[in-house]
């Protein structure tokens, strides 16, 4: 499932990058719209996959993506430029992606028999877990999938999640490690192991 994760910048790397960032964050809210755009280039592709996971389409995807950055946009000049902003992205990120998909009243569950004929016609490779990942993400229940992308494949720590999902740490970590014994089991019957 890692290999599903962005790259993660080491600690030093990181706190460089969030003082750049807080920088760009003031410009932005000064009217400069190079800044905004710049924020804007560094955080589309994280928000698009995380959306990905979360709503499980590239169409619902885009639109979030295309919520998200609207609502920072909106409230730019309100957000405080001494707190980190990708906290608040992931934040905005599941919320619009929970309003998409009662929105659009969407299943959060994909049937067996439909999930094995989607997942059948390649190779058992890396590509076959992969999709097999992406179909049980889609059947986890909307609290544990947030839990599971943002903890397991956004890489962010339990208490980051927990204050982005405004939930407890203990609450994380149930959901957590029930959303990857979840995972388990459906990879396991999708691949003969049971």
């Amino acid at each position: 499932m890692h290999e599903l994760a962005l790259p993660m910048t080491g600690e030093e790397g990181g706190r460089a990058e969030d003082r750049e960032l807080a920088v760009l964050v003031r410009r932005a809210k000064a009217g400069d719209t190079a800044a905004f755009e710049e924020i804007l280039l560094r955080h589309e592709r994280r928000i698009l996959l995380t959306a990905l996971r979360l709503l499980g389409s590239m169409e619902d995807a885009k639109d979030a993506a295309q919520e998200v950055f609207l609502r920072l946009h909106k409230h730019l000049r309100r957000f405080d430029d001494t707190r980190a902003l990708a906290p608040w992205l992931y934040r905005v990120t599941v919320n619009v992606c929970r309003d998409i998909g009662r929105k659009r009243g969407r299943e959060q569950e994909m049937p067996i028999e439909a999930a094995e004929r989607a997942a059948a016609p390649a190779g058992r490779d890396w590509r076959e877990e992969r999709r097999i990942v992406a179909l049980a993400l889609r059947r986890l229940p909307e609290k544990e999938r947030a839990a599971l992308v943002l903890r397991d494949i956004e890489g962010l720590s339990t208490a980051e999640v927990a204050r982005i999902l405004g939930s407890s740490a203990a609450t994380v970590r149930s959901e957590t490690s029930s959303a990857r014994l979840k995972i388990k089991r459906f990879a396991d019957r999708m691949l003969g192991r049971v």
